[in-house]
């Protein structure tokens, strides 16, 4: 008797201090993206699931899902959302107003620098995402390097240019600059880019430059305006049953995961390549870089004010307060030296 006591005593006791993730039952997360495996997101996807792979002591794992394989690009916030993905990439701007709070980040010459922009963005939003994005678990959001116009029959020199041009814009921000310009907007998602511009469904395109060769964007273009125009937010979401369901120790090898240092991680490396892809461009013969006058981007700025408007309209109808939310915005973009 006093053996059997003996016997179950210690195996209580090695129980007892047994590293929790020993007990934590195993998790195998879908990690979702639409561009192509050989994009910077993938290798940032695959290091953070390889991350949390170590901190949860083994028990969480992950296989990435690139170019569409799981949904389309416009439908990755749903799919977190239904456990389609569990864990996805996020653009709000493919779904015009469903998001107006953040898409602030989305208006013309608000970021002039990526790695502070990375930053202050997750920082600014980690206020909002809770109510704007209340059916996932928020995990952090970053930003492109500023996109540019990208054409294939004309430059693009001033606001008037867009009148009567097709175009496959960033986001719905932008999308909404054009139709005020006078454009056409294409619906296209960014690895469709190429196709539509090749039927001569949209004859320019607001793109980073890293992308443009990367995404087959410089055989359906020739002219490229060398000025920062406009980011694009984006967020790293997680299906919030799956989160949920993971045991204390899991969920904070997550937490510390979803933080604005592993943003700046995350993003980063896409940024440089992004900034890169100016001078790739314009190694590329019969393309044609070129610059614009202080005049020219004043008028642009100008054609863009409207926009404040528009998003501020958006915001109120929701409850938000527009102009406290981009007083703080703006607050951290200059907290992290990232403003236009």
């Amino acid at each position: 008797m006093k053996l059997r006591t003996l016997l179950l005593l210690g195996a209580a006791l090695a129980a007892f201090v047994l590293p929790a993730a020993a007990q934590d039952k195993p998790v195998n997360l879908k990690i979702s993206h639409w561009v192509p495996a050989t994009h910077p997101l993938q290798k940032a996807a695959e290091e953070w699931g390889a991350s949390l792979e170590k901190a949860s002591g083994g028990t969480i794992k992950s296989a990435v899902y690139p170019a569409q394989q799981l949904g389309k690009a416009f439908d990755h916030y749903d799919m977190v959302r239904d456990g389609i993905a569990d864990v996805g990439y996020i653009n709000p701007g493919y779904q015009p107003g469903r998001f107006p709070i953040v898409s602030a980040g989305e208006i013309p010459f608000m970021v002039g620098e990526v790695h502070g922009g990375i930053r202050a963005m997750d920082v600014w939003y980690r206020k909002y995402a809770p109510r704007e994005m209340k059916d996932v678990k928020y995990c952090f959001s970053f930003i492109l390097d500023p996109a540019t116009w990208h054409s294939s029959k004309k430059k693009i020199l001033t606001p008037a240019d867009i009148k009567g041009m097709k175009v496959r814009p960033s986001q719905a921000t932008i999308g909404s600059w054009v139709t005020q310009l006078g454009g056409t907007n294409v619906q296209a998602s960014a690895t469709e880019v190429r196709d539509v511009m090749e039927k001569g469904v949209a004859e320019a395109v607001m793109f980073p430059w890293g992308s443009v060769p990367l995404l087959g964007v410089d055989k359906v273009t020739k002219y490229h305006m060398d000025a920062a125009i406009s980011t694009t937010i984006f967020q790293w979401l997680i299906n919030q049953r799956v989160y949920d369901n993971l045991s204390a120790a899991q969920k904070k090898a997550v937490d510390d995961h979803c933080t604005t240092e592993w943003a700046a991680k995350f993003a980063g490396p896409w940024g440089d390549f992004e900034h890169a892809g100016l001078a790739k461009v314009k190694a590329l013969p019969d393309h044609e870089v070129y610059s614009i006058t202080p005049d020219q981007l004043a008028e642009w700025k100008k054609s863009a004010e409207p926009l404040h408007k528009v998003w501020g309209d958006n915001v109120r109808k929701v409850g938000g307060d527009p102009d406290a939310i981009m007083n703080e915005l703006r607050a951290a973009l200059a907290q992290y030296k990232a403003a236009y």
